[in-house]
């Protein structure tokens, strides 16, 4: 089932969106003596072109402009508060939000895996009829908000606290694909120990049929 997940939830597709406009931005900004000016200018040099790369290669427009979006508001809030750490602030803060909103879902029973799987999978919300299914998203769900929002949190806020843009930068690479790799084999595993046995598995719901009447 990690494979399976895996391939679901997009791969590495997204790694190079991720991590490389933080590099530029940090190496940017150590070679022009901390001028944030520079390091914002790679930055979004950097966006641009790996905006290029994925329109070149056929690739969803949504999800090129979310990316470059977070670097052009990172870069403005930075420009705007003279703090080179802020670039990463845009960052820290959807962490936040993400664990919060991954947290709840799991509390109103809307696992937001089982969200985001069910609607890659063209199923709506099939799956959600299916109580095995939902219970085994709700389990797999907090591996999303502690092994990966939460553990982000704390993190980037640490070093966002201690002003080293260099750290973050680093922290941006290692806490992105790799990091997600982690997440996504964990969280197929516990979906996979969740469901009983003989269950046909995430692409398939299985709907209990309602009793026949007498």
């Amino acid at each position: 089932m990690t494979d399976s997940l895996s391939d679901i939830l997009g791969g590495r597709r997204g790694a190079l969106d991720a991590t490389a406009p933080p590099l530029a931005f940090a190496a940017g900004y150590l070679v022009s003596d901390n001028r944030i000016g520079w390091g914002a200018a790679v930055a979004l040099l950097t966006a641009a072109v790996v905006a290029i790369i994925r329109v070149t290669r056929g690739e969803r427009v949504t999800a090129v402009v979310g990316s470059s979006t977070a670097v052009v508001v990172g870069a403005i809030v930075a420009l705007h508060t003279g703090r080179g750490e802020d670039f990463f602030l845009v960052q820290l803060l959807s962490n936040i939000g993400s664990a919060l909103a991954w947290a709840v879902s799991v509390l109103i029973r809307w696992p937001l895996l089982g969200v985001v799987v069910g609607t890659l999978l063209g199923q709506k919300t099939r799956w959600r009829r299916d109580p095995q299914l939902l219970r085994a998203y709700s389990r797999a769900s907090w591996v999303w908000v502690f092994g990966q929002y939460t553990l982000r949190t704390v993190i980037y806020g640490a070093l966002w606290l201690a002003g080293n843009v260099t750290a973050l930068a680093i922290a941006r690479v290692v806490l992105s694909w790799p990091l997600v790799a982690v997440v996504v084999a964990a969280s197929a595993a516990v979906l996979a120990r969740s469901l009983p046995e003989g269950h046909p598995g995430i692409r398939h719901p299985r709907i209990p049929q309602p009793a026949a009447k007498p």
